[in-house]
């Protein structure tokens, strides 16, 4: 319990055991990326708590439908998020990505030309 609010349960912190989360593992790596479009995939699977190979498969997924594009950048692979993508579920209809994104997903300060 946190001794703050001792009705509460504590937080469950990154790589602990958590038995279930508010977002699927898709919603988690498509965050990821969106913070961080260079990303490699070791790090996705790292911050995500999936293997490797695990993050593969779901970013193919978003690439196949059409949630993220993969450009190669030398050696590396940069990502870019579509926006207005809706929700796949029914439960969030008329609802996009993009309002998800808003909330979870920092936006860098704007340097002012001068």
């Amino acid at each position: 319990m946190n001794a703050s609010h001792p009705d509460r349960e504590p937080r469950p912190t990154p790589g602990s055991d958590a038995r279930w989360t508010f977002l699927t593992n898709h919603a988690h790596v498509l965050v990821t990326i969106a913070r961080d479009p260079q990303c490699r995939m070791r790090e996705v699977a790292s911050r995500v708590g999936v293997t490797e190979r695990g993050a593969q498969k779901i970013v193919a997924d978003l690439v196949a439908d059409g949630y993220i594009t993969r450009t190669r950048v030398g050696r590396r692979n940069s990502y870019q998020i579509a926006t207005g993508r809706p929700f796949r579920h029914p439960v969030t209809d008329g609802h996009e990505l993009d309002e998800l994104l808003t909330v979870l997903v920092p936006i860098p300060p704007r340097t002012l030309d001068t």
